[in-house]
């Protein structure tokens, strides 16, 4: 397997993008050596540029659920596409998206569009700051919610991986109204909370994390979370950028049997379009502009591509329900498969998962939040990535992220995954 012209591009490409990508955690800098630049992908398979094929753990970190170039969704796009790709004004398209949406998640009475994950976050803060009349968020150490200043303190994802602690930019203001705690840790929780009377307007949290690999919620403890929201006027809100419409047709919400206040979505409700949204309860969502006067707005938001392709994604697994329960049944074969294999060499490691979110970590104790991801053995997790990359299994490049799957993945795709597994192990142990 050579990567010459992946090599090629990655040079050009730092002559005039940031660091050579445009997104920090395809650096590869975590993990070492050059970036993979792909070419296309079908299916569950990854095709770079010089022509190899990889098996996809990403699935574009989350939202292609069905796999690559999924038929009925390219189909869509293309017949949409010739009435414009924009129109900066309604479309009845918008109104489908939201009615879908609301039938299929519990919770949500109105949803506003907007055009990135990040954005939607971003957006829930603020219409959380503007209904309880608050400045304070907590948010948890690990969990990312995108690139706004409010969430950049002790953030997981690429934040994690590059090791960055304070983000110059953001002013100490903003940091001083984002209060932190570790993840599953209900008591740090309580205790901010009673530091913090009456100024504290939302939680935002990962219900299942997966910017610090994949992170469960200890039992009773985000129902401990929902407990102290509701004693303290604080709104709840579940950050279902990864999880929405994977872990369950209504996410992670109905999943949990956890109710939120607000809810977020990135590029699942797009089909992999850059995409996203935030809802939640009528008598919340009525601050938002222009029934209020928390204002929001976007050129692109509700754009008719992006709602085409996630409208039909979403119809399918909203008629189709027992795919999700496909793929998971998938990821507890390869879970399983891992178990064996990594049981066998001796070395310390955990497996966590829920439904098709999975994650490896080389650690002799449970991996509950950042700091126990952060303890495992991640320069191990680096080699064995590579020795993955070299077998045709294309893996997050970093410890700190879940993996994905999609239902186009074969009895076959797994168990080549699994003797890749076995072969990557025995070469770097």
């Amino acid at each position: 397997m050579t990567i010459q012209k992946s090599e090629s591009l990655f040079q050009r490409a730092q002559q005039s993008i940031p660091g050579g990508v445009n997104s920090p955690v395809r650096a590869f800098k975590s993990v070492g050596g050059t970036p993979l630049f792909i070419s296309k992908a079908k299916g569950a398979y990854l095709y770079d540029a010089d022509g190899n094929r990889y098996i996809d753990y990403i699935a574009s970190w989350g939202p292609m659920i069905l796999g690559h170039a999924y038929e009925p969704v390219i189909k869509a796009i293309q017949e949409q596409a010739v009435y414009s790709t924009s129109y900066g004004a309604p479309t009845e398209l918008e109104i489908r998206m939201a009615e879908l949406i609301k039938s299929m998640v519990p919770n949500v009475d109105l949803i506003r569009m907007v055009s990135s994950g990040t954005e939607a976050c971003m957006s829930a803060i603020r219409v959380a700051r503007g209904y309880t009349g608050r400045n304070k968020i907590i948010k948890f150490e690990g969990c990312y919610h995108g690139h706004a200043d409010s969430f950049l303190v002790k953030a997981g994802s690429g934040v994690a991986t590059f090791n960055i602690q304070t983000v110059p930019g953001v002013t100490a203001g903003v940091a001083a109204d984002t209060l932190t705690c570790a993840y599953n840790d209900l008591a740090a929780v309580e205790k901010l909370v009673n530091e913090n009377k009456q100024q504290i307007a939302a939680i935002i949290i990962e219900p299942v994390a997966g910017n610090m690999g994949c992170i469960l919620p200890e039992s009773g403890y985000l129902a401990g979370l929902r407990k102290i929201c509701d004693a303290e006027g604080i709104l709840f809100i579940f950050d279902e950028v990864m999880t929405g419409f994977r872990l369950a047709k209504g996410g992670a919400q109905e999943r949990l049997g956890i109710d939120a206040d607000l809810v977020t979505y990135g590029k699942v409700i797009g089909a992999g379009m850059p995409v996203g949204a935030f809802g939640g309860k009528k008598h919340i969502m009525e601050v938002v502009s222009p029934l209020g006067n928390v204002y929001q707005a976007g050129t692109l938001s509700g754009n008719p591509i992006a709602m085409i392709a996630g409208y039909t994604l979403l119809t399918v697994l909203n008629e189709q329900p027992q795919l999700l329960q496909e793929i998971e049944e998938k990821t507890i074969y390869l879970k399983d498969g891992l178990d064996t294999i990594l049981a066998a060499t001796g070395i310390p490691y955990v497996i966590n998962q829920l439904g098709s979110m999975i994650s490896i970590h080389f650690s002799d104790r449970p991996v509950t939040d950042f700091a126990t991801a952060a303890a495992a053995n991640n320069q191990l997790f680096n080699k064995f990535f590579h020795a993955m990359l070299k077998r045709g299994v294309y893996l997050p490049p970093s410890a700190f992220e879940s993996w994905f799957l999609n239902n186009a993945l074969t009895q076959e795709d797994l168990d080549v995954t699994l003797q890749a597994t076995k072969e990557s192990l025995e070469e770097v142990l």
